[in-house]
């Protein structure tokens, strides 16, 4: 199932979500998720049912430091599985560097990007980074 459009601003959201974290702009990092949110990492499920529930309890997300010694990420390929109107599902690898500007590691994840009122957003992610 392919849709061009679908596509297209599922990988401009997910840019717009790798900027934000780089820029440690959590408001603009959240403004890409849709809600309920799902985070899949690190042998939990973490669930929030609004941002105002993710932004009240920010440790629960993980915002303390991402990884010893991170100072970016970098997406190094996003590939769509399935591309629906209102959803994409993709297949996705990134990799944290230090301020050297060395890998540190590099993960796999898969992404649900929903069209939720007119809004393209992150509804879930599946991640093997911690």
């Amino acid at each position: 199932m392919r849709n061009a459009e679908s596509e297209r601003a599922a990988l401009e959201v997910t840019d717009a979500f790798m900027r934000a974290f780089n820029a440690r702009d959590m408001r603009a990092h959240f403004d890409t998720f849709n809600f309920p949110h799902v985070r899949i990492a690190s042998g939990r499920v973490r669930v929030f049912q609004t941002r105002e529930e993710l932004e009240a309890n920010p440790e629960r997300y993980g915002s303390r430091e991402v990884e010893a010694g991170w100072a970016r990420s970098r997406w190094d390929a996003r590939e769509v599985i399935h591309a629906g109107d209102d959803k994409v599902h993709l297949a996705v690898q990134f990799t944290r560097y230090g301020a050297e500007g060395r890998p540190l590691n590099t993960y796999f994840a898969v992404y649900v990007v929903t069209r939720v009122d007119g809004c393209w957003g992150i509804q879930a992610r599946s991640s093997f980074a911690p």
